[in-house]
């Protein structure tokens, strides 16, 4: 048993396991190396690739669980929308209009053209050692749907914002739903051992918009989903979201909630730690201080946890409030990890 798996089911009496959202990205050599060899498509897409890009952190860190190295929008382009890289995603067109989204491709068979997610899981979990875990993930809907929409999780969000409001994205959900499904389930049963869902956008709508328009839809997809992985833990993340949102998932069949750095991972132990497993939250922008701030900042961050019974810890895993930032020094993601492993080992 993986002290992941041991963390989500709030159990784990040893050391709390770490690992960062982006992990395998543009801050390592490791990667830098791989995008000599291949376009950032070629990566997600070439199962050996996938694997080889995923497991260079965990050579070179040694988290203590892999992520697979893809890209939450392959489902939009299964869907029909154009996706090219240069560098960032672009979708061929944007949902604009219920029109749109009327004519997105629903193929019962769509997620069998994701099957390089399953191959690469397969690949990764034959290399990655039994003791390590290995995650799974999607785009949440409501984030998938802001891509859909404007293209981004950045910028002018305010058409996807009015899209909440005016009844497409509850079309867009209907469209999109099953293909979801079927893209968590190909992952659960190819060898992830937890699946995330990011959620970027779940804090970039009024909470009222998101208890009455998102959390529905969000349980209605996650019943499903454990009807058939019962024994898959789901994990989800959302950004710039508040006590009240996470309020509203207690009902949902989620095992871990991944916070951003905004709250204090204290305060969220102790509130929800009874509840659901705790995900994150240190301030990726902190890497980026000099080494003797940094440390300073991530000692006090590691040693207010400790204050803590140990029991509000054992549903914690240790990471980021959101993925590792291009140009992020290596030898802070290293430091982060030594000093972890040392303060909680």
């Amino acid at each position: 048993m993986s002290l992941l798996i041991d963390a989500l089911k709030r159990k784990n009496k040893n050391r709390p396991p770490v690992w960062m959202m982006r992990q395998a990205g543009r801050y390592h050599d490791h990667y830098q190396e791989m995008k000599k060899k291949y376009s950032f498509i070629e990566l997600c897409k070439t199962p050996e690739a996938a694997c080889e890009t995923t497991m260079g952190p965990i050579r070179d860190f040694d988290f203590d669980a892999a992520i697979l190295f893809s890209d939450i929008l392959f489902p939009l382009e299964v869907m029909g929308m154009g996706l090219e890289y240069s560098p960032g995603p672009k979708l061929s067109f944007h949902l604009d209009s219920k029109e749109k989204i009327e004519s997105l491709n629903i193929d019962p068979e769509g997620a069998k053209k994701l099957s390089f997610q399953s191959e690469a899981l397969k690949l990764i979990r034959s290399q990655l050692p039994s003791e390590k875990g290995l995650i799974g993930f999607v785009g949440a809907p409501l984030t998938l749907y802001f891509y859909a929409a404007v293209g981004s999780h950045k910028g002018d969000l305010t058409l996807a914002k009015d899209g909440v409001t005016n009844g497409q994205w509850e079309l867009f959900h209907s469209k999109l739903y099953q293909l979801l499904l079927d893209n968590m389930l190909l992952q659960a049963r190819a060898g992830a051992e937890a699946i995330a869902l990011f959620d970027t956008c779940g804090g970039e709508i009024s909470f009222d918009h998101y208890q009455h328009a998102v959390v529905p839809l969000l349980k209605e997809l996650l019943t499903s989903f454990k009807k058939q992985a019962p024994n898959t833990p789901i994990i989800y993340y959302s950004k710039k979201t508040t006590k009240n949102h996470w309020k509203t998932l207690v009902d949902l069949p989620i095992e871990c909630i991944g916070v951003d750095w905004n709250t204090p991972i204290t305060e969220v132990l102790e509130e929800f730690g009874d509840r659901f497993a705790i995900q994150g939250n240190f301030d990726p922008n902190d890497f980026f201080l000099d080494t003797n701030q940094f440390n300073e900042k991530l000692l006090h961050y590691f040693e207010e946890i400790k204050k803590l019974p140990a029991t509000k810890r054992e549903g914690w895993i240790c990471g980021l409030g959101h993925g590792v930032l291009p140009k992020t020094p290596q030898e802070h993601v290293k430091k982060f990890v030594v000093l972890q492993k040392e303060i909680f080992g």
